[in-house]
């Protein structure tokens, strides 16, 4: 399945709800406090915070239902701005391949 087709497909299911009568601005807030879940668990995997000394461990197997929530909360803002996020990234990527050249992107990165 690709993204065009998750995006209609996700589009139908708010609809079906009314979600899709949502502000951007909420859905957005709903958005940065799903990453911040995301945060969450890379602040832990990391160290920076320790699990048992005032905090709580994460599910891991929660983990991938936050990247799929922030995913679905992405595409209900790109369907409410008409956004095709498969061209828009697609189209990106080329921006991309030109901005930061691969061979000196891996010569940089070779020591890291």
């Amino acid at each position: 399945m690709d993204l065009s087709e998750i995006q209609k497909i996700t589009a139908a299911f708010e609809k079906e709800r009314g979600w899709d009568k949502f502000n951007p601005s909420l859905v957005f807030a709903h958005l940065i406090e799903e990453l911040g879940e995301i945060s969450r668990h890379i602040t832990v995997e990391e160290g920076y915070k320790v699990i048992g000394l005032g905090h709580d461990a994460p599910s891991r197997a929660e983990l991938a239902r936050e990247f799929a929530q922030v995913m679905a909360l992405l595409i209900q803002l790109a369907n409410f701005f008409e956004v095709d996020l498969e061209k828009s990234i697609l189209s990106e990527l080329e921006i991309m391949k030109d901005r930061f050249p691969a061979d000196k992107w891996s010569e940089h990165m070779k020591d890291r």
